[in-house]
């Protein structure tokens, strides 16, 4: 804490030297580990006025830690239907986005033609079997007996019946005509329909995709670093980037255990749509670790100083400057590792809040003045009037006084 003595005071008669130690009240405060005079030149003159604040009391709360990424939702279940043969569509039962139940009807081709080639392979394997039989007979065996068959003999048979392509013809074709309907595989959404009634089907290309979008998956990416704070099983929250307020939950399902090249790993959850997220949306995945109880404060009360975190305390109606260390973060909240206490009254908003640069300024100021530092109370007057500096540092009593030419520099420096 900075004062003046009784004989420095009679040196500030002007006004702009009250505004300059004003100036510098505002910017910073008392310290409880809390900031030494010896890590900043002059910390603080505080004006004799109130300042309301606010704030709570440091104790040991549940913290969820929090990891944010950037994801695509897919879905776990998806297949694209592909009519078996080029034949006209007699009819199409569904639109797209239309919701199916495991078996229904999608559409369905004309079965004129299928049929009649079913029935024609049909005659032609049973040709094939009498064929056979002929050939099995006059080799000195008989067709009901074509366990005895050797089993060269038995293949020369068949390659001279034309048995085994009539088999072929005739499955091939019955295959054909029992998918000229095409049926949901399970229950979910119809996407990328684009086919008409009356058009021709084609074998390489789908007729429309069934997705179940109550099952999706989300593919995100962590930090290297990241990895030893995640496990299967944690929980998330997904949230679309067009609709931040659909949000649903998922589990992590599944962790690559890979590094790639830019230093991050693939991770996926298993999230449930809910008709309200959709396959291809991008998303924002929120990993939440239920961490038990920790000394966490608001992130609005932590600041920098120097390129330090600190928190400010309030005790016997001062506010007081404290290093910390924090640890982990979620969205509003740092885990506090070292600096604060259980019990600790943290001040997490008030006029300070606008101080950052007003302390900058008067820190880049202070560090241009001369001190003495001295240990004994008994040689602080000798030093006031004898010293060639700008303020004495006192360190038994943590204080800091102006010296005459320390108020001139100030009167100099600051206007």
């Amino acid at each position: 804490m900075l004062c003046l003595s009784n004989e420095t005071k009679k040196y500030m008669k002007h006004t702009y030297l009250v505004f300059a130690f004003f100036l510098l009240g505002t910017m910073a405060c008392g310290s409880g580990e809390k900031k030494s005079v010896d890590d900043e030149a002059v910390q603080t003159v505080l004006p004799d006025e109130k300042n309301v604040v606010t704030v709570i009391n440091l104790l040991p709360s549940q913290f969820d830690h929090e990891l944010l990424s950037n994801g695509k939702l897919s879905a776990r279940r998806q297949v694209e239907l592909k009519f078996q043969s080029a034949e006209t569509i007699a009819a199409v039962y569904v639109k797209n986005g239309d919701r199916v139940q495991k078996g229904q009807k999608l559409g369905e081709l004309d079965k004129f033609r299928l049929h009649r080639r079913t029935e024609a392979a049909r005659d032609a394997l049973s040709r094939a079997r009498l064929e056979l039989q002929d050939v099995l007979i006059g080799q000195g065996y008989a067709l009901a007996d074509s366990a005895k068959v050797p089993v060269a003999t038995m293949q020369l048979a068949r390659v001279k019946s034309g048995y085994d392509k009539a088999r072929i013809d005739y499955d091939l074709t019955l295959f054909e005509e029992q998918h000229a309907v095409l049926t949901a595989p399970f229950d979910g959404i119809v996407a990328n329909l684009f086919t008409r009634a009356l058009n021709t089907a084609s074998p390489q290309e789908a007729f429309c995709t069934v997705i179940d979008n109550q099952s999706l998956e989300a593919d995100f990416t962590v930090l290297e670093s990241e990895l030893a704070l995640i496990k299967l099983g944690d929980r998330v929250r997904v949230s679309p980037f067009s609709a931040p307020d659909a949000e649903v939950e998922g589990r992590i399902s599944e962790i690559n255990p890979l590094v790639n090249a830019d230093g991050m790993v693939k991770v996926k959850a298993a999230v449930s749509g809910g008709g309200k997220l959709f396959e291809g949306m991008n998303v924002r995945v929120r990993i939440q670790r239920l961490l038990g109880k920790k000394l966490v404060v608001p992130k609005e009360a932590v600041v920098l100083r120097s390129g330090k975190q600190v928190v400010f305390t309030l005790e016997k109606g001062k506010a007081m400057w404290n290093y910390v260390t924090t640890g982990l973060e979620n969205v509003d909240s740092y885990t506090v590792e070292d600096g604060l206490k259980e019990g600790d009254v943290v001040i997490i908003s008030g006029k300070g809040d606008a101080s950052t640069d007003l302390y900058r300024q008067a820190n880049e100021f202070a560090k241009r003045l001369k001190v003495v530092r001295i240990k004994e109370q008994d040689t602080k007057k000798n030093a006031e009037e004898e010293a060639d500096a700008d303020y004495i540092v006192d360190e038994k009593a943590k204080t800091a006084v102006l010296t005459k030419e320390g108020v001139k520099s100030t009167r100099i420096n600051v206007f």
